[in-house]
């Protein structure tokens, strides 16, 4: 692990705030792997003074939106087709389709925003937005605010204990804990409060 971040911050040090930018565009996109190991090792280089703290979590944050928009765009354009055609393979008709694109109609901001807080969940949740054809200010909007928190959290980390691998790894593993209970707790609060709204109704 530590191997990894030096040769990071190598490499963020060398390609500066586009290195930041590019890599989180991966991590969102097609090629999923931790953000931990690039937003980290830029917030401690903020803490060495070696780049500006707020635009490294803009460019990370930006990183993570284009990447989201491609994968929206990919499913937005060829997955739906492509669902249709296979999709009677695996139990999935057009009657399903429609029912993702309502849900996602209604619904999509939670989804995403939510989604984007979970590990795993991040990278491939802007596909059924894409699938679900979500409208795009509003994607764009909860995909940047849910990325936005990732990164301010994993770049403050990095401030603060980026030399400190143990103690790092604990407030991590703490910190995803407490924000998956979070996230659940809003989603269930959040049909709770749809179940109560459509019954007054």
């Amino acid at each position: 692990m530590q191997a990894i971040i030096d040769f990071l911050v190598q490499s963020i040090h060398s390609f500066g705030y586009f290195g930041i930018f590019f890599l989180m565009f991966l991590e969102s996109s097609f090629i999923p792997f931790p953000s931990e190991v690039v937003m980290i090792p830029a917030g401690y280089l903020a803490h060495l003074g070696q780049m500006n703290f707020f635009v490294v979590i803009l460019c990370g944050t930006l990183g993570s939106l284009t990447g989201a928009l491609l994968n929206y765009y990919l499913a937005l354009l060829f997955g739906r087709e492509i669902l249709i055609k296979f999709g009677k393979y695996v139990f999935f008709d057009e009657k399903t389709m429609i029912k993702m694109e309502e849900f996602f109609a209604k619904h999509g901001h939670i989804s995403t925003f939510s989604g984007r807080l979970i590990p795993v969940i991040r990278q491939y949740i802007s596909l059924p937005a894409g699938l679900g054809k979500m409208p795009l200010a509003l994607f764009c909007f909860y995909t940047t605010l849910g990325a936005g928190i990732w990164v301010i959290i994993l770049t403050t980390l990095g401030y603060f204990l980026g030399q400190n691998e143990s103690l790092l790894k604990e407030y991590l593993h703490l910190i995803t804990f407490l924000l998956v209970i979070l996230v659940l707790i809003g989603i269930a609060f959040y049909v709770f409060s749809q179940k109560r709204k459509n019954k007054n109704s």
